[in-house]
């Protein structure tokens, strides 16, 4: 489970952060990432460091499937925590592929992403 400061709850988080912010891809996750410091949304102020919210919809697989990935994305997510500026909102999108990753291929797709997207050093 992901502490309460580090959770995108609202649809309205996650929607600004997959309109507004940029993208990266690889073969099992779509990494959306905004930075609250710029923007129209610039002023909003948030405590806690990065936030981060997870979509993993059926076509990642069946609910073991689902629930097992999401586990998975989380703790990938959560071991990011100190390396993401705290001012970060990050939507993971699972694709179909990701259903069958194991965790270190799934780590390994998120950094490459955000290596890409510039919030990780190389």
């Amino acid at each position: 489970m992901l502490p309460k400061q580090h959770k995108l709850t609202s649809p309205t988080d996650f929607s600004r952060t997959m309109k507004r912010g940029r993208r990266a891809g690889s073969r099992t996750v779509v990494v959306h990432l905004l930075d609250r410091r710029t923007g129209p949304d610039a002023g909003i102020a948030h405590q806690g460091g990065p936030r981060v919210g997870l979509i993993v919809s059926k076509a990642v697989g069946n609910a073991v499937i689902r629930h097992r990935t999401s586990r998975r994305l989380r703790h990938v997510c959560a071991s990011l925590f100190d390396a993401l500026p705290p001012t970060t909102d990050l939507v993971v999108r699972a694709l179909p592929a990701s259903g069958a990753a194991s965790s270190s291929d799934l780590e390994k797709d998120i950094r490459k992403a955000l290596t890409r997207l510039g919030a990780l050093d190389a």
